[in-house]
């Protein structure tokens, strides 16, 4: 592809920052840029017509982690570093607040609750014993206690009685919310170049070569936002996983609000004014699930409708309008990788299924990396 005097001069020469990924994570990064170098040439690249990862295509849960969750990471961290995942998600989410204001994103908080199935009644009863050890945990951030049981008057079926709940939790509208922080990227001064995939890159003395599909260009320094793709740019801490999800049409006198949980949090559900979203099921088929591929599969979105006519709306005709999927990173651990890879070149990525409560976070860190000019 061959540009033209201004195309070039006006978008590929002189970059001193570009940004690979313009989901949550790769836009506050380049805002946090922006903040610290006024004069910068700030690029990002997206591989996506839209941000083609997770963040226009997650179910929008202001979320932390559902208590079977927080036991289920004590598994592969310490107490420290278990409180600290909390610590970062709750900092992400009010750095997202301050950027952006409530109300842009129509940010709801209703709380969250966790059901347990019939045959998850141990899970259920371990939850309960050590919820009291969890809230003091927790105390020294929230200062209060996060979990408490409450019963089910939501009309679910083929679960416990008792669910457990979380004031702390909210929702919030994913398309206001990517809008809302592209309009102000780019009123920053920040060039997004959409459909652009990134296939290699190399350092080249004080600078980095960068080859996508079409084009080569050279910036200063490389940004590495990608998350669910980081692998395929060299990044081997991190492996994608499909989420898949499905919505309804608009159910009249919809009874439900606020954000759900079930079966350690693999799937999840929440209302968008009188509709369900629903996503979730990768646990049927982890392997399978671990690609990013943007694809929907028969497996799980027949346990999709089947929970939601079986358990959440057992008695309640609805129909499915839309099912989509998208890609998060995920790995052996939940904590992000934040890190320099080279002289150049750095990277934000990892955030574990939750991007929204701490992809603000990573991006300001990301860009926090560079040193001083």
């Amino acid at each position: 592809m061959s540009f033209s005097f201004w195309e070039h001069d006006s978008w590929f020469s002189n970059i001193d920052f570009t940004i690979v990924g313009s989901g949550i994570t790769g836009l506050t990064c380049a805002l946090q840029l922006k903040t610290r170098y006024p004069e910068a040439k700030v690029v990002i690249l997206e591989r996506g017509l839209l941000p083609n990862g997770a963040s226009t295509k997650n179910a929008g849960f202001a979320a932390f982690g559902s208590l079977s969750e927080l036991l289920d990471d004590l598994q592969q961290h310490s107490e420290e570093e278990m409180l600290e995942l909390v610590r970062q998600r709750l900092e992400g989410l009010e750095l997202l607040k301050r950027t952006l204001s409530p109300g842009s994103i129509d940010l709801q908080v209703h709380g969250g609750y966790e059901l347990f199935t019939a045959a998850e009644g141990n899970l259920f009863e371990s939850c309960l014993s050590k919820m009291a050890k969890i809230n003091s945990l927790l105390y020294p951030v929230f200062g209060e206690d996060v979990f408490s049981v409450t019963s089910n008057t939501f009309g679910f079926v083929k679960v416990e009685d008792s669910l457990i709940y979380n004031k702390f939790e909210g929702q919030l509208d994913t398309g206001k919310l990517m809008s809302a922080l592209l309009q102000k990227v780019q009123a920053a001064g920040v060039k997004i170049l959409n459909s652009v995939t990134v296939n290699a890159f190399a350092e080249v003395g004080d600078s980095v070569e960068i080859e996508t599909e079409h084009f080569s260009f050279y910036t200063g320094k490389l940004l590495i936002a990608t998350n669910g793709f980081a692998s395929q740019l060299g990044i081997p801490e991190v492996k994608p996983a499909r989420a898949q999800v499905l919505i309804t049409e608009p159910i009249p006198n919809l009874h439900l609000k606020g954000t759900f949980h079930l079966e350690k949090g693999f799937y999840y559900f929440r209302n968008i004014n009188n509709r369900i979203l629903l996503g979730g099921g990768r646990n049927l088929n982890l392997k399978g699930e671990e690609t990013t591929e943007m694809a929907l599969t028969a497996l799980v979105q027949q346990r999709l409708e089947s929970l939601l006519k079986n358990v959440i709306l057992p008695d309640t005709p609805f129909k499915i309008e839309r099912r989509w999927s998208g890609i998060m990173g995920m790995g052996g651990q939940k904590k992000p990788v934040i890190k320099k890879v080279s002289d150049n070149v750095y990277c934000g990525v990892r955030l574990g299924g939750m991007g929204i409560a701490i992809g603000s976070l990573v991006g300001k860190e990301l860009a926090g990396l560079i040193e001083s000019r």
